[in-house]
């Protein structure tokens, strides 16, 4: 379980101007300023203007959020809809 002063490390894969996409990181932007005020950092990549970013990180499909820390890496491909599975899915079940 993550303790309070855990900064975690989001990266967030979008092509950008897809509804699917805008979706997500207005899904994510609620899910973080809920939950995660002043203990995150978050990154928001367009894989049209930066694939070769994408690559490294293996994605493929967009949208994808990737937790990069703390361990282990997580990918969570969506719109990021179903808040108590990104919540799980950060390790951050408790916190619902």
């Amino acid at each position: 379980m993550n303790s309070q002063s855990e900064l975690i490390n989001l990266r967030l894969y979008i092509a950008a101007g897809t509804p699917n996409s805008i979706l997500a990181v207005s899904n994510l932007q609620a899910i973080v300023d809920e939950h995660l005020v002043g203990r995150h950092s978050m990154e928001v990549i367009d894989v049209l203007k930066e694939p070769s970013r994408a690559i490294a990180d293996g994605v493929l499909i967009t949208p994808t959020l990737v937790k990069l820390f703390p361990p282990p890496k997580v990918s969570i491909i969506g719109n990021l809809g179903d808040k108590v599975k990104v919540l799980c899915a950060l390790d951050l079940g408790s916190e619902l």
